[in-house]
């Protein structure tokens, strides 16, 4: 990209810099310098880089975006009672624990947080940079910025969820991360933070929902830093509007015996990429990476994990589906480098895919990197459309066509479905997958 479609992002950093949460501090505001000056160096991905050939964002760049929301309330939208009915209607527990974020910024009278344990922090990024900056301090100043999107995250970093765990620190109930944007034509930029103690364990939800029909751009960022034996398990539900973009890092560090397991999901969005990668950093470390996307018309889904054995004994199990409907195009590249160090690892990958149009497109790449000789690793990836065996059981006793494929569908995509363990969150997903179907209520009733 050239350079002077980047000047509205420089502009908008000489704008917004000193009025941006942590403006006070002089090593964020250094870290933001830095990133913008390494902006200006990177630019936004094309599709000439290997890891974004087949995502075009020229059209990011293209938009004059405006990083400050004129709103945080919904109330140019929907009155109290609207907008705490929508609250509670994407509510996993009406009762438990979550953040709401409007247009990028925490909203408090829509959250709630009910009795956590001792020494646990959980809150806006905005309170933690302000009740406890040294905390952040390492994981912000020292982060090194793979693409352009990366360097604008921390540039323009406003808001998001910090989760800090003690040692020997579990909370029982899921967290939930509700992010909600009904402004057209805004940038939002979320930082998340998840420092987990020894042996602490958490369920975090991220969830990206818009409530129109508008374009904006969601930037977003998640670091997961797990102590020895930590256990996190995080989910991320992306139900962008359908004009939107929505970009997505998470990157996660392991100890010794920890757990680290990703469930990613993707419905909406124009344009959606996703990152995930973790780094099993000490022996016996375990990661699980699942997702689905589900996805028509002509939306445009990416994801792209990496799994890093760096040490001995390490676990990893990687399942990722799609199912593509009329001219959506699907991405997957799953990377798996096992290190020399990284003996007696144990991984294993798969990625199917089904397309429902003959207009549908997916490309797949599953990739194992082996430079130790005692391991057990595998991997594989397949695309293809409905089994004709399949359907004409289903015919031959009395299923209508379109209800066969349907139930096919549902049952296809319900595989990574049923490995999520927030019960709440499993029947949310599992409603989405029957509208998507367009024989939801019949198949509810054969179930």
């Amino acid at each position: 990209m050239k350079d002077e479609s980047l000047d509205h992002f420089h502009h908008a950093f000489r704008q917004f810099s000193s009025i941006l949460p942590g403006a006070e501090l002089p090593w964020l505001r250094a870290a933001r310098r830095n990133a913008i000056d390494q902006f200006g160096v990177l630019g936004l991905p094309t599709t000439r880089q290997e890891d974004w050939k087949y995502t075009n964002v020229s059209a990011i760049g293209k938009c004059s975006w405006h990083f400050a929301p004129q709103h945080t309330d919904l109330a140019s939208r929907f009155d109290e009672s609207g907008v705490r009915r929508i609250v509670d209607e994407l509510a996993l527990d009406t009762t438990g624990h979550r953040l709401v974020f409007v247009n990028g910024r925490h909203v408090s009278r829509l959250s709630r947080l009910n009795g956590l344990p001792q020494g646990v922090f959980v809150g806006s990024l905005t309170r933690a940079l302000r009740e406890m900056p040294q905390r952040l301090e390492a994981l912000i100043a020292s982060r090194t910025h793979a693409d352009g999107f990366a360097a604008l995250n921390t540039a323009f970093l406003t808001d998001g969820f910090v989760v800090m765990l003690p040692p020997g620190a579990v909370i029982d109930q899921p967290l939930h991360m509700l992010f909600l944007n009904d402004e057209p034509g805004l940038a939002v930029q979320p930082f998340n933070a998840v420092l987990a103690g020894a042996r602490s364990g958490c369920a975090i939800v991220e969830q990206f929902v818009g409530l129109g029909d508008d374009r904006y751009w969601t930037n977003t960022v998640t670091h997961i830093v797990e102590d020895e034996q930590a256990n996190v398990q995080h989910y991320r539900l992306q139900q962008e509007s359908a004009k939107a973009f929505h970009i997505a890092s998470l990157a996660a560090v392991q100890e010794r015996a920890s757990c680290f397991v990703s469930h990613a999901f993707a419905f909406g969005g124009a344009l959606s990429r996703t990152g995930i990668g973790t780094s099993l950093n000490a022996a016996n470390a375990q990661a699980t990476l699942t997702g689905l996307y589900f996805v028509g018309g002509r939306q445009h889904v990416d994801h792209h994990t990496r799994i890093d054995h760096t040490q001995a004994q390490g676990t990893s199990r990687e399942y990722y589906r799609g199912v593509l409907d009329g001219a959506a195009r699907g991405v997957f590249n799953g990377r798996v480098i096992v290190h020399p160090d990284a003996q007696q690892t144990d991984t294993y990958q798969s990625n199917h895919n089904l397309l429902l149009s003959r207009d549908a497109e997916i490309d797949t790449k599953p990739q194992l990197e082996i430079y130790a000789d005692d391991v057990k690793c595998t991997h594989g990836a397949t695309v293809g459309q409905l089994d004709d065996d399949q359907l004409f059981y289903l015919r031959a006793r009395g299923v209508e066509e379109h209800m066969a494929r349907a139930l096919l569908t549902y049952a296809f995509a319900r595989d990574i479905v049923e490995r999520v363990r927030v019960d709440s969150l499993r029947g949310r997903l599992e409603s989405l997958l029957l509208s998507r179907t367009g024989e939801g209520e019949r198949i509810r009733e054969l179930l």
